[in-house]
């Protein structure tokens, strides 16, 4: 199993009014130049939060929402401070309700 932690918001603000691209990309090239292997991804409407682990959590980020989700917990923790009004989570995976947490 492996353990997938995220931070979730609604997609205007993850995708427009936060400069998280700029964040991505600027991960994704520093992984490139150290010959690194991605762990994060940028997800709109993700499956995984839809399921009732997430029920709580889901309530309370407007619609459509987006996650970061990646498995470097510093990074979502970074991601955490830097944003600020984002829900974060943990879950593993494979489980009974989520079987793919790239599935959209």
């Amino acid at each position: 199993m492996t353990k997938y932690f995220f931070v979730a918001a609604s997609q205007k603000f993850l995708t427009v009014e936060e400069p998280i691209e700029e964040i991505l990309k600027e991960r994704e090239r520093n992984y490139k130049e150290n010959n690194k292997e991605i762990d994060f991804w940028l997800l709109k409407n993700p499956s995984f939060l839809q399921t009732s682990q997430f029920k709580n959590l889901t309530a309370k980020i407007p619609s459509p929402p987006a996650a970061v989700l990646s498995t470097d917990k510093k990074f979502i923790t970074f991601l955490k401070l830097r944003l600020e009004f984002v829900a974060v989570g943990e879950f593993e995976c494979p489980n009974a309700e989520i079987t793919d947490p790239f599935k959209v």
